[in-house]
């Protein structure tokens, strides 16, 4: 078997923003108005979050400075973190459509060029989705195109326009979201060498394994063993899953399950994202 490889997202980031600027643009008052599949965020309130995840990014990691300070587990990060973004767009609705337009611009372009001067080989802060151990820089800039590129999607399917759905966007989104796959089964003690695979169909899919190998869950890709349990879903469905906007349930009917039954339900348990 051999290990995934990296995934690299730097020269798509001016690429997904034009895009998003082109189609928030030409948008009537109306329109930005729009209700989104986020409860009580609207297209314009989306937008605002995502100059907030640029703001925020630029301020850490750039400037290192920390407004407030988060110390606890998992579920008050969440909370944490769903306060400080209910704060932020609720501040920002006082901005008007064109200003945010400008802010996209200008922070759109201050995160590429810190992410442009980082060292991706270097090992960061975790990617809290995928685990507790300290992460290569490349992830994390990873996450946080996926992070750019699924509020994106979020937008389009309010306003009925087709996504950024060609392979060169698309897949690396895909290959980022199942490294949440170990954090998954993180709980789940199982026998040595037991295989699971995650298959997404579709123009940007591809197959992945997770393996139990040295006591640990590792993901690999060309594993020669057969699943012990499989997972097959279509790429559509896949990155909603991934970020809560279907619910495993509502996964199962579009999915296929194959092998050990509970082992590739469990696979539709994958979350990428924090809140």
């Amino acid at each position: 078997m051999k290990p995934l490889p990296r995934v690299d997202v730097i020269e798509l980031f001016p690429r997904e923003r034009t895009a998003l600027i082109a189609l928030l643009s030409p948008l009537d008052a109306a329109r930005w108005e729009t209700a989104t599949a986020l409860p009580g965020w609207s297209v314009k309130d989306i937008a605002a979050h995502i100059v907030g995840d640029d703001f925020g990014v630029i301020s850490r990691q750039r400037d290192g400075y920390v407004a407030s300070h988060f110390d606890g587990g998992w579920d008050e990060l969440v909370e944490f973190i769903n306060h400080q973004n209910d704060v932020w767009v609720r501040s920002m609705r006082r901005c008007s459509p064109r200003l945010l337009l400008e802010l996209l611009e200008v922070s759109g372009e201050r995160t590429l060029a810190h992410f442009r001067a980082r060292d991706l080989d270097a090992i960061g802060p975790a990617v809290s989705w995928a685990g507790d151990e300290p992460a290569p820089a490349w992830l994390d800039v990873a996450r946080e195109y996926t992070e750019r590129w699924h509020h994106q999607q979020q937008i389009r399917d309010a306003l009925c326009v087709p996504g950024l759905r060609e392979r060169r966007f698309f897949a690396p989104v895909l290959e980022t979201f199942v490294r949440a796959l170990p954090r998954t089964f993180e709980d789940v003690d199982a026998k040595e060498g037991l295989h699971l695979q995650l298959t997404v169909t579709g123009d940007a899919g591809g197959a992945w394994s997770l393996v139990r190998a040295d006591g640990r869950w590792q993901l690999a890709i060309d594993v020669e063993a057969p699943p012990d349990a499989g997972l097959t879903i279509d790429e559509d469905a896949a990155w909603r899953l991934m970020t809560r906007a279907m619910t495993p349930e509502e996964a199962l009917p579009v999915a296929s399950l194959a092998g050990d039954a509970a082992l590739a339900r469990r696979l539709l348990d994958v979350v990428a994202i924090i809140a």
